[in-house]
């Protein structure tokens, strides 16, 4: 189970990093924070670079501490809080990737949470520090705020006047 659940945060913490390296760098083939800021005005927000940054910033730092096992609540509010944002822009084309739907945010909204219910194994940052077990109310308070914050900074930042 350690093994496995190792794996599991490296592959999507790294991945969860990556996304949000591409968002503020020209690094791993994203269009730096240039581009960045021009995704999300394309996709009905205010605040160019400033939100891009916030965002990418905070896909970094979920995905690093997910990688890490450290903090593993705060990696869920953060990243459920993102891909909520990024949900609310997909959600018009239903479910499935194929057609941009939201498939992929809510999976790398779900496995944080997933992890914070688990715990992150024995080869992370929190049990090394004894911050084990979680208790269960734990990972429903972390993905909850997680989807709040993420629905008040699609609420806050859309640009007047454009269906979210």
């Amino acid at each position: 189970m350690n093994t496995g659940l190792l794996i599991l945060r490296l592959v999507v913490g790294l991945l969860f990093a990556g996304h949000g390296i591409q968002k503020v760098s020209h690094r791993l083939g994203g269009h730096g924070i240039e581009g960045g800021a021009a995704e999300f005005r394309a996709d009905g927000f205010r605040g160019g670079r400033l939100t891009a940054a916030a965002a990418g910033l905070g896909q970094i730092t979920a995905g690093l501490l997910l990688g890490a096992g450290a903090l593993t609540p705060v990696a869920a509010t953060i990243s459920a809080g993102v891909m909520t944002v990024a949900a609310t822009v997909k959600w018009r084309n239903g479910l499935w990737v194929q057609h941009d739907g939201y498939e992929y945010p809510l999976v790398l909204t779900v496995l944080p949470a997933v992890l914070t219910l688990t715990g992150p194994g024995r080869w992370s940052v929190d049990q090394a520090v004894g911050l084990l077990p979680w208790a269960p109310w734990w990972a429903a308070s972390a993905v909850g705020l997680g989807i709040l914050s993420g629905l008040t900074t699609r609420a806050v930042l859309a640009r007047p006047g454009l269906s979210v």
